[in-house]
């Protein structure tokens, strides 16, 4: 398998008490991941990133990598920035660090055209020995990349490149960028697990979900690989719903965090302020009504402290 495939969920960046990030409880979450055979390790927006101190974001980067590299997974580091001299370095670093790909979202402050858009994407992917994910994050911040722009890239790069389109609609956008570089980019879904069974039918090669219920996403994974489309609704449904409640990068990290802080995973889950989205004791019971139904989809008692 190339690096960037299979089930490759975005990591959730726990605070301690005092707001540094908590380290040891980072460790913890990076194994526990891994535990659910999980294919390997990622940071995003949602991994809390843009809300970071440049050092934090090295830390992050170094601790990830590390603990994929002791577990022989991949680590695939985001590196987007609002200056491409600022994302080149986050992509240099991830390199040294011994990542496996980079993750590249476009500014997001900026209104850019796609002549420099293209520049910005093909600035990074030079600068680095390591495959390039180009992440259009307009499913929930930020502007669409139009489908011509990401084929220019594929045309240009071949398989350095790949893609993970979140501009709804979802299906027929994945579809129009697979036709577009002739069947030959790896696309990854990106929805959170919720698109997988539309997009594994129209060629994706992975997902990267939330770390939250990664154990669900792999089992989806693995059922729709397989082509147990039962097991694969039974499980889409919850799942589906769940993922619904998460509508911007802050309901995302809140309720990510609420779910594995119930399963033992994370030992608090503060965010960084300041935070758009707070999660009230409804939503939280909603949520875990879910989870409980994702858990007997699964087949797995997903609130048993690991």
């Amino acid at each position: 398998m190339p690096p960037i495939s299979g089930v490759l969920p975005v990591v959730q960046s726990p605070f301690a008490e005092d707001g540094s990030i908590d380290v040891g409880a980072l460790e913890h979450e990076l194994n526990w991941i891994l535990d659910q055979h999980a294919d390997g390790l990622t940071t995003g927006m949602v991994s809390e990133i843009p809300r970071m101190t440049s050092e934090e974001r090295r830390l992050l980067t170094e601790h990830v990598c590390a603990v994929a590299n002791s577990r022989g997974r991949p680590a695939i580091i985001s590196c987007g920035a609002e200056s491409l001299r600022s994302a080149i370095a986050h992509a240099h670093h991830a390199e040294e660090c011994g990542a496996a790909g980079l993750m590249v979202n476009a500014p997001l402050t900026l209104a850019l055209d796609d002549g420099e858009l293209y520049g910005y994407f093909a600035s990074i992917v030079e600068t680095s020995s390591l495959p390039v994910v180009v992440q259009d994050a307009s499913g929930y911040i930020g502007r669409p990349l139009s489908v011509g722009l990401q084929a220019k890239l594929f045309l240009e790069f071949g398989a350095r490149v790949a893609f993970k389109p979140e501009a709804p609609p979802i299906g027929p956008t994945l579809s129009q960028l697979r036709d577009a570089t002739g069947s030959g980019a790896a696309i990854l879904e990106g929805s959170g697990g919720a698109a997988i069974i539309d997009s594994y039918r129209r060629g994706i090669v992975g997902t990267m979900p939330g770390a939250e219920v990664c154990w669900a996403v792999r089992a989806l994974w693995d059922a729709v690989s397989v082509g147990d489309w039962e097991l694969a609704y039974r499980i889409s449904g919850p799942l589906n719903t769940l993922v619904a409640m998460q509508t911007t990068v802050d309901g995302y990290i809140a309720l990510e965090k609420h779910i594995l802080w119930r399963q033992g995973v994370l030992p608090r889950h503060a965010s960084r302020p300041p935070n758009g989205f707070s999660i009230d004791t409804e939503t939280a019971a909603e949520v875990d009504r879910l989870v409980d139904q994702l858990a007997a989809a699964a087949g797995r008692d997903a609130l048993a402290p690991f």
